[in-house]
This record gives C-alpha cells, sequence and structure tokens, in this order.
C-alpha cells in the first residue's frame, strides 16, 4: 500500500520480505537527512555561531519527537548506536554494580543473542547466576517458571517485547509488575515492536527500554536507550570522551548531567534526524492502519505456507506480529533462502540471532518471512510460490542418484 514511499523498492520486482531484519527507508526519511547534511550541518554542543545552532536544535528536536513517540521524557532518550549499544550501556553502566555472588539475571530462552549476551557476560564476570525462562512453542512465557524463580530474588528482568523469530507479543506490564513485585529491575528489547505497535515507555513498567533505528523504517548507525530518570541519574558513564563533560582537572572531572553523558564523542545527528522523520512517518500512517495492513499479509501469509506439502509453520498459535517462521521437511533453511534470492525473493535463513530458541525448540534453522509497509498481495503471492518451486527443486536433487564412479 505504501511502497512507492519507498525508493529502493518503487518501480522493481524485488519481493523484500526480510524487515525484521531490516526495513527499508521511506523518502521522507532519505529527504530529512539528507536536508540536514546540505542545510544545516555542524558539530553540535561545541559552538555558538548560528550553523551549530541549527544543527543542535536538529539534535535535540529529534530527541523530543522520539520521545514523544515512545511516550517518554527527551531527558530520557539517549541515542546510541543500535539496541546492542543500548543494552550493553544498561548492563556496563547500572546492572553490573548490583552483581555479585549470590545475584540473579532472569531473562528468557527466546531473547536475540543483544539480549542474552550481554546478561551472560555480566553474570559471568560477577560470579552471578543467569536464570533462562522456557517458552512454550507459541512463545507463551513459562509462568509457573517465571514465578518460582522470582521468589528467589533478581536483580533484574530482561526480556523481549516482540520475538524477532516467532512474531508473539510478550506481556511486558504483567511481566514488570510481578518483576517489580519481587524487587527486580525490568530492561525490555522493544526492537521488533517499535514498526508494528504504539509503545509507551511510562505506562509499560518498564525501568529501561531499547530499540534500533533501522528496524522502524530509520537510517543505521542509531539506536535508544530510554531509562527511567531517577535510574540515568545513578548511572556512570559507558565510554567517555568528548562532549560528555560538564568539567575536566587533572584530579577530578564532573560529568555532564544525562543523558549528555552516556553520548560521548561527536554524535549520530544526521541519523537522529532521519530516526525521527521514521517516527513521524509510523505516526502519520497510524498504528492501526499498519495492524491492519500487516494482519492481512501475515494471515494469507500462513495459510499460503500452511497448504505447502511437508511445510510446518514454528509457533504463532495466536496473533503475530511482523514475522513468520517455517521449517520445510528434509530442506536446509539457508538453502531455500539462496534459490528464493535467485528468484527476487528476500526471506532470512539461520538462527536470526537466537541460538538458544532453536535449540530449545530442537529446530536446526528457520527460514522467516517478515512484513512491513512496502509489502502487498503480490508479495506474498511470490514468496509461496517460489518457495513451492524451491522445495521441489530441492527434494528433487537430494532425490536423484549419484553416478558411479568408472560408469
Amino acid at each position: 500500500m505504501w511502497r512507492a514511499d519507498f525508493p529502493l523498492l518503487s518501480g522493481n520486482d524485488l519481493h523484500y520480505l526480510d524487515t525484521a531484519a531490516s526495513a527499508q527507508k521511506p523518502a521522507s526519511v532519505l529527504a530529512a537527512m539528507n536536508e540536514f547534511y546540505t542545510t544545516s550541518y555542524a558539530n553540535v554542543h561545541r559552538s555558538v555561531y548560528p550553523l551549530a545552532d541549527l544543527a543542535g536544535e536538529a539534535y535535540e528536536g529529534a530527541r523530543a519527537t522520539v520521545a514523544r513517540f515512545i511516550g517518554g521524557a527527551a531527558r530520557e532518550v539517549v541515542f546510541v548506536r543500535n539496541a546492542t549499544e543500548a543494552i550493553n550501556l544498561a548492563s556496563c553502566s547500572f546492572v553490573r554494580p548490583l552483581l555479585g555472588p549470590g545475584k540473579r539475571i532472569i531473562t528468557t530462552i527466546a531473547e536475540h543473542h543483544a539480549n542474552y549476551l550481554p546478561w551472560f557476560e555480566a553474570c559471568k564476570a560477577a560470579q552471578a547466576e543467569l536464570v533462562v525462562i522456557s517458552v512454550g512453542p507459541d512463545g507463551e512465557l513459562d509462568w509457573h517458571q517465571f514465578r518460582r524463580e522470582l521468589k528467589k530474588g533478581a536483580v533484574l528482568v530482561a526480556i523481549h517485547h516482540i520475538s524477532n523469530v516467532l512474531g508473539t507479543k510478550m506481556p511486558v506490564a504483567k511481566v514488570a509488575e510481578l518483576a517489580h513485585a519481587a524487587g527486580a529491575y525490568v530492561l525490555v528489547d522493544g526492537t521488533q515492536a517499535l514498526p508494528h505497535l504504539a509503545v509507551d515507555v511510562a505506562a509499560s513498567g518498564a525501568d529501561f527500554y531499547a530499540f534500533s533505528g533501522h528496524k522502524m523504517y530509520g537510517p543505521s548507525g542509531i539506536g535508544v536507550l530510554w531509562a527511567r530518570w531517577e535510574l540515568l541519574v545513578e548511572m556512570e558513564p559507558f565510554l567517555v570522551g568528548g562532549d560528555m563533560v560538564q568539567d575536566v582537572g587533572l584530579t577530578e572531572v564532573i560529568y555532564a548531567d544525562p543523558p549528555y553523558r552516556f553520548e560521548a564523542g561527536t554524535p549520530p545527528v544526521a541519523e537522529a534526524v532521519g530516526l525521527a522523520a521514521a517516527a513521524d512517518y509510523l505516526t502519520g500512517i497510524g498504528f492501526s492502519a499498519i495492524r491492519e495492513h500487516e494482519d492481512v499479509l501475515l494471515a494469507m501469509l500462513e495459510r499460503g505456507l500452511d497448504r505447502l506439502d511437508g511445510v510446518d509453520l514454528v509457533g504463532g498459535s495466536g496473533r503475530r506480529y511482523g514475522a513468520v517462521p517455517f521449517v520445510a521437511d528434509g530442506v536446509h533453511s539457508g538453502d531455500l533462502a539462496t534459490i528464493l534470492g535467485g528468484s527476487g525473493v528476500a526471506i532470512r535463513a539461520g538462527y536470526h540471532c537466537a541460538q538458544p530458541l532453536h535449540a530449545h525448540l530442537s529446530l536446526d534453522g528457520t527460514c522467516r518471512a517478515s512484513v512491513g509497509l512496502y509489502n502487498d498481495r503480490a508479495d506474498i503471492e511470490a514468496m509461496v510460490d517460489g518457495t513451492a518451486k524451491a522445495i521441489m527443486m530441492l527434494r528433487n536433487a537430494r532425490q536423484r542418484p549419484t553416478a558411479v564412479e568408472g560408469q
């Protein structure tokens, strides 16, 4: 429906179904970044000439726009490179000082590596315990195990908002209520949520909320850590250098107030402008319209794949958001995705940076088709038809007799 808004896809036959990995960019985002570079570019927070003032206004204006988009305050929005850096910032600057022998972090088996490895390393370094909660095939949290483990205590509960593999939604507010009652902080990886549903971080119960720009139709190279103000002011810097200090002496350093103390060096100003433009783009369309559009495509995709012989959908017995993972009997996910790619259908194959979940589900990788605003029925038809042909080709090749040497 909105395909014409995306220059890379407009006027060609590419069927891009890998939005969960990275979304294409609308013209409005590209135009906003180009306008900044051609009319307002300068370094920020350092100079007093008019051009620098324009750049600073653009950067701080972007922060305010992003804050409104997620229901937070501008002073609680820290610009980072991506969600991975956001989670590592929360880990190093807030969580790690609270850890030690006997302390615990709780997460789930369904997390992206970006929301697992920082906690794995933090617990290993502090001799703390990392507790991993199971999920069912449909992504449902094992609530009995979660409540049991919470009773033993936890410093932090780290969860996803939407699974990047299963496309299922975690009831964040319920998790946060239980976690807070047990004295634990809550960090939410919201990377997959922002493109698909309205997020209100203040109402979610989260203490930290992390996301990347490139998943929500914004540029790569920028992400956000939102955190409650009272926590940010307690945190020490993760990176140190220029533009994050108030006063530097030979024996003492006074760091700037949040969020600036966490934004060392020249910040990604143009990328922030692009992220704000992406937020405005999504707001302009409206999440009810986005939901309606995606629901039609996802239902069509599930029906089409379900009709194929030997193809099984993975999880998602309830509502999905964006992504549909599947496997085909006797066919390697990478082989299938490669053949589809050769016919102009772009999907993801492998573990999707969620290897523990695949092992938990006894899966050696999956194929994942994920939809976006630019997709239409033709994309789904091409993907389903191409999958059927690719599976037949691969199965026929596997069954073909091998020539015996010497004959």
